[in-house]
């Protein structure tokens, strides 16, 4: 439910209506706008108390009119927060026009394996370096990465190179530890929907990546991040995929590009796409990369490994060194053909 205030609402009348939502026990978040103000109600109402609560609030000094919002998502909605959200983690900015690339292997692997990667992409203009210490695989007897040690490694080669670092977390019980090494948490698309792990994420106070599960839709993504936005995280980013494909002999999922916009037109949450995961075969990244940029991506996360062909994983998606740069002045040929739309 959302309540919108006149024009010339009085700071008194805003908070007399926040004092009767109050009173309900329910949630309110104050939202000043250009020209009016509009009083949010992110708390789950009761259908029993919906009509009472409409009929009282509308009838109050200063209420222009009560809109019901029916979707399952209320803190990521625009409805709620008009402005896009910009993401500060040290000098990197993301959201609300600010494009950022997170790159590396899929895997930490070793210490000189990293450390090549990581020379690679920041030399070729990458902010952020991805590289996961637990790797969840449908296989159990598949490379499950170097975990704790794993993390060592990453926060070691950042601090050398100099650069920010993401990481999976996949249990609850590890999100502290995990969020002591890195800077960004990602929630895996294996575990969008892991709700003690997106809580405890949420708790976390670090900048969370959400990806979005092969199976869930836009709407099911969106309440996900609702986890992580109740908890008063405000540093969410949602990302793109790839969802189940009708035809899997030529790529491993089908990168949804029609997110993009979508979430761009219904939330205010910076939206990354994966093109690496979306088509799952090094030679087509590339493309799909790029048109998730024309597409008005915030960012993008792609994989790099110095040596795909000997990667413990997701080799076969990964570029060389030599093949992300030439990306790179790809991605900055098209940004700049689309500014100033984005020409942050």
């Amino acid at each position: 439910m959302m309540v919108l205030m006149n024009k010339d609402a009085t700071e008194e009348q805003i908070q007399a209506v926040v004092e009767v939502i109050h009173s309900h026990g329910l949630k309110s978040l104050v939202l000043p706008g250009g020209e009016r103000t509009a009083i949010g109600i992110p708390s789950a109402i009761p259908p029993s108390l919906r009509p009472v609560l409409d009929e009282t609030l509308s009838a109050m000094d200063g209420v222009d009119q009560v809109i019901h919002i029916t979707r399952p998502y209320k803190l990521a909605s625009r409805s709620f927060h008009p402005q896009p959200t910009e993401i500060r983690i040290g000098d990197v900015r993301i959201g609300n026009g600010h494009f950022v690339v997170m790159a590396g292997p899929c895997a930490v692997e070793s210490y000189e394996q990293l450390r090549e990667a990581a020379l690679a992409v920041k030399q070729a203009g990458a902010q952020i370096l991805r590289a996961g210490a637990y790797k969840p695989r449908t296989s159990p007897y598949s490379f499950q990465g170097l975990q704790r040690e794993g993390l060592e490694i990453l926060r070691v080669v950042a601090e050398e190179v100099g650069i920010l670092t993401i990481s999976e977390v996949i249990d609850p019980h590890d999100v502290e530890m995990v969020a002591e090494y890195v800077d960004i948490l990602q929630i895996g698309a294996r575990s969008m929907q892991n709700f003690p792990l997106l809580v405890a994420a949420g708790r976390s106070g670090k900048p969370v990546l959400l990806k979005r599960a092969p199976s869930a839709t836009i709407d099911e993504w969106l309440a996900s991040a609702e986890y992580l936005l109740t908890q008063g995280n405000e540093q969410v980013m949602l990302c793109e995929r790839g969802i189940v494909p009708i035809d899997r002999t030529y790529a491993r999922n089908t990168l949804d590009i029609n997110a993009v916009p979508i979430i761009k037109h219904n939330s205010h949450l910076p939206i990354i796409v994966d093109p690496s995961h979306g088509i799952g075969h090094a030679r087509y990244v590339p493309a799909v990369a790029l048109a998730a940029v024309a597409a008005g991506a915030d960012g993008l996360l792609i994989e790099v490994h110095p040596h795909p062909e000997r990667a413990l994983s997701d080799g076969a998606q990964s570029l060389t060194p030599a093949a992300f740069a030439q990306l790179m002045a790809q991605i900055v040929a098209v940004r700049n053909a689309l500014a100033p739309a984005t020409s942050k």
